[in-house]
Formats: structure tokens, C-alpha cells, sequence
């Protein structure tokens, strides 16, 4: 008895441990694809149940933070599918979310929320997350020149976007 209650520890530390690696990994990307504070919380609380449920086995740490990326954009595909989502009136406006950051920061991460998801994941994983071309492909399933495309376009939509609120300013030097 004593053993088996020294294992249920240890697992449960065990995936404390992975939790708190990857838990700000997830919340970001979750929060860049939903656009809200609460939908990515409840996006965050869904990976990581799905991490519990699982217990999947990791052959390294970079495994491990791309199965936790590739679960949450799925996680994200699923919340837009929702009836919830589905049902929600075009008219519902949330309710604005007040960064720690602010002015051109701020500006720009309201910015980012406009483009379409698939230019919203490259952007995120590549900047925020600085990933690879490949890891991106692979976290995607996308070709690397699909990723590389994706990107261009979605600096150049970025940049219109920025002119059009009267900012000018480069965008590779800014996200």
C-alpha cells in the first residue's frame, strides 16, 4: 500500500512539473487564437486536463512543448466549431481587455487579434515562442514553404492594418 501511494506522489509532481513548463506556452497561444481572457482559460484548462487523461510519454523536451502546441490549437479549432460559438450574436461585443502593456505594444496586440488564425499561429509561434520554420510546419502539419508564405503574408496584412490606424512603424522590429 505504502508503494502505491509513493507512486500516486510522484505522478502527481511529475505532472505539476510539466504543467508549470508549459502552462504560460499554452495560455499565450491559446489567448492569441481565442482573443480572450476567458475562452483562453478555458482553452488552458482543457489541454492540460487532456494532458492528465492521456499521460502521454515525451521523448524529449522538445516533443513535449510541441504536443502541448499541437493540442491547443486543436483545443482552438474545436472552441470556434462550438454551438457556443456558433450561436453567439454577431451584435456581442466583449468587453475590452486592458494590457500591462501599453501604447504601441498594446496597439500592436490588438493588430495581431484582426488577422486570420492561420497568420495569428505563425506569427505567435515564430515571435513569441521563436520557434523554426520547420518546428512551426511540423507543430501545423504544414509544409515549411506553406509556413514561410504564411508569414510574409501575414507581416504584410500587419502592416497595412498598422498604416491604416496611422501608426508607421516596421513590423519585424516591433512583435
Amino acid at each position: 500500500m505504502k508503494s502505491m501511494r509513493r507512486e500516486k506522489i510522484n505522478s502527481e509532481s511529475l505532472y505539476e512539473e510539466v504543467i508549470k513548463r508549459n502552462s504560460e506556452t499554452v495560455y499565450r497561444l491559446a489567448y492569441s487564437l481565442v482573443r480572450t481572457r476567458s475562452d483562453a482559460d478555458d482553452i488552458y484548462q482543457e489541454v492540460f486536463l487532456r494532458y492528465v487523461r492521456k499521460a502521454p510519454l515525451f521523448d524529449s523536451a522538445e516533443h513535449e512543448k510541441a504536443w502541448f502546441m499541437r493540442v491547443t490549437i486543436n483545443c482552438c479549432k474545436n472552441f470556434w466549431k462550438s454551438l457556443w460559438m456558433q450561436r453567439r450574436s454577431a451584435y456581442e461585443s466583449d468587453v475590452l481587455e486592458v494590457s500591462e502593456t501599453g501604447g504601441e505594444d498594446q496597439l500592436l496586440i490588438e493588430t495581431i487579434k484582426q488577422l486570420p488564425e492561420k497568420y495569428r499561429v505563425v506569427i505567435h509561434l515564430f515571435y513569441y515562442e521563436e520557434l523554426s520554420i520547420e518546428e512551426i510546419g511540423k507543430i501545423t502539419k504544414s509544409k515549411a514553404s506553406t509556413v514561410r508564405t504564411r508569414l510574409t503574408r501575414a507581416r504584410r496584412l500587419l502592416k497595412s492594418l498598422l498604416k491604416e490606424e496611422g501608426e508607421n512603424f516596421d513590423v519585424r522590429g516591433q512583435i
